[in-house]
């Protein structure tokens, strides 16, 4: 979610292809047509619909990262398209950045562009397998930076259930936080998904979570997980505004039929680390 210099909330998610949605005061969405009115024709490599949208604002500039695989598979991409407005139909597409294989420790999916206060430009992704990487993008481009090719790790589960994924990176006070979701999506109301969280003094980490625990060793501090009728919270980004910093996420209703919807929270950071309320 992005909040347009019109003020208005303009949101994208995965379904249909990547739907869109509007709102001028953050609880009551208007649902709006997809990002790209036809299916770039490189898609079906991988196949025939795209997941995960990051959307940010930069050089004036909308930009939109985003998955292209199917569900359990590492045969998958990570496109860029560029939009002078943001709006459904806008939109550019700019091709391929990445791509892993079904060879790949890694799934080139979920990504999530951030943009540091000394200009330089990366791009988290990830989920299951060897767990959520990081590499340098060129800001010229949008693509990967041809003077620095280092794939990073960033959190993985070594042992156990390889469920990590959808990353999501901010800076706080002198910390990068890692956002992360764990444990089962897509599941109804069976979901485990949570977000989870950690710390580092360098945007390529290592993280470290409350306890000290490596995320690149099972760790991570809770930030959202299931709580009455809000099951399997995840997929989550970050997004500042006026009354302070929001956790935007999708879970599963128990009160209505497990119907999928979208969860906002505001972050309190006063601990050093977010608590969602």
């Amino acid at each position: 979610m992005i909040r347009t210099s019109a003020g208005q909330y303009l949101l994208y998610a995965t379904g249909g292809g990547l739907g869109s949605r509007t709102s001028g005061d953050r609880i009551a969405f208007s649902a709006g047509s997809d990002a790209f009115g036809g299916k770039p024709s490189w898609w079906s490599a991988y196949a025939s619909e795209a997941w995960a949208p990051d959307i940010s604002y930069h050089g004036g500039k909308y930009l939109m990262y985003y998955a292209v695989s199917t569900f359990g598979s590492n045969k998958s991409a990570i496109g860029l398209a560029g939009s002078s407005t943001g709006l459904p139909g806008s939109w550019t597409d700019y091709g391929v950045v990445l791509t892993s294989t079904t060879s790949s420790d890694y799934n080139a999916i979920d990504p999530n562009l951030f943009v540091d206060g000394d200009g330089k430009w990366w791009l988290s992704f990830g989920s299951w397998w060897t767990g959520i990487k990081m590499i340098r993008i060129d800001p010229s481009t949008g693509k990967q930076y041809a003077g620095d090719t280092a794939r990073r790790s960033l959190a993985s589960r070594p042992t156990g259930t390889k469920a990590v994924e959808a990353p999501y990176v901010v800076k706080h006070g002198s910390y990068y936080y890692l956002f992360a979701s764990y444990d089962v999506c897509c599941a109804g109301t069976s979901s485990t998904y949570k977000v989870k969280v950690g710390r580092a003094s360098s945007v390529t980490g290592p993280y470290l979570d409350k306890n000290g625990v490596a995320l690149t060793d099972n760790g991570g501090t809770p930030v959202l997980e299931s709580h009455g009728s809000v099951v399997g919270p995840g997929g989550q980004s970050v997004m500042s505004d006026v009354d302070g910093d929001l956790l935007v996420y999708h879970y599963y209703d128990g009160n209505d039929g497990g119907t999928p919807k979208l969860g906002i929270n505001l972050l309190n950071w006063s601990s050093g680390w977010p608590v969602a309320y």
